[in-house]
């Protein structure tokens, strides 16, 4: 998974790009485009995972001065894993499968830093949603201390869905939430798991909130409202550590 800094402009390149199956972040439009080449993409698009944002023209003009037609895309960082590809595959390897879910986390350095957590800490894979979600980018890979470049990142986009999908495959579904009664310590971290992990300022969704088996919470004892989320989730994934290794 080699980290890939270039950035694709105009529709056809795009298409072509997207024809080759290469792995594309996000992909930004003029707002206004209107034309046979860009209605060709957005059905190419149909189907996929790729977030497209449209923008005004001059936010384009700022990232290239070239002829961009309307059209930038860029190249991811990391290919992009398939949650329903990961999750039978851990199962038929004989592991106790240990996911973490970014719920609308879109800081990159956080990413990176809880990518590089994960890691240490035996996770399978990271789900982030296709949408309102973190850009995989090389900022990320490096705080990741290189990472990313083997831990499978599933890009999902119905995060619902992929909860329900979890619970359904035998995982148990324990999120992070300053609403949660539970202390982090008390819940059966050592099933099939998944921890959620939501942004910092608007937290988990209600609907996600709903589909959780536990709520868990850190106990705080000082004046700071909450924990750097990559903190907390490295404060969990230690606990996760601690029952599913006792005698290490």
């Amino acid at each position: 998974m080699a980290v890939n800094n270039e950035m694709i402009f105009g529709v056809r390149a795009v298409l072509e790009a997207l024809d080759a199956g290469k792995e594309i972040d996000k992909i930004l439009v003029k707002r206004d485009i209107q034309s046979e080449l860009s209605r060709e993409l957005f059905a190419a698009l149909k189907g996929r995972t790729i977030p497209v944002q449209r923008v005004p023209v001059e936010k384009l003009n700022r990232i290239t001065r070239k002829n961009h037609q309307g059209v930038i895309a860029f190249i991811s960082a990391v290919e992009y894993a398939s949650i329903e590809t990961v999750v039978p595959t851990l199962f038929e390897e004989g592991k106790n499968p240990l996911l973490v879910l970014l719920d609308g986390i879109t800081d990159v350095r956080n990413f990176g830093s809880i990518a590089r957590t994960c890691d240490c800490a035996g996770v399978d894979a990271i789900i982030i949603p296709s949408h309102g979600s973190v850009t995989v980018n090389a900022d990320a890979v490096k705080t990741s201390a290189g990472a990313l470049h083997t831990l499978p990142v599933c890009r999902e986009k119905n995060i619902t869905e992929t909860i329900k999908y979890l619970k359904a495959s035998g995982l148990r579904i324990v999120c992070a939430t300053e609403r949660g009664k539970m202390n982090y310590t008390q819940s059966d971290l050592n099933a099939p798991l998944c921890i959620i992990m939501g942004a910092e300022d608007t937290g988990i969704p209600a609907e996600h909130l709903a589909l959780c088996d536990d709520w868990v919470s850190i106990p705080q004892y000082g004046k700071i409202e909450s924990l750097n989320v990559s903190v907390a989730t490295a404060v969990i994934l230690y606990e996760c550590v601690r029952q599913r290794h006792p005698a290490e």
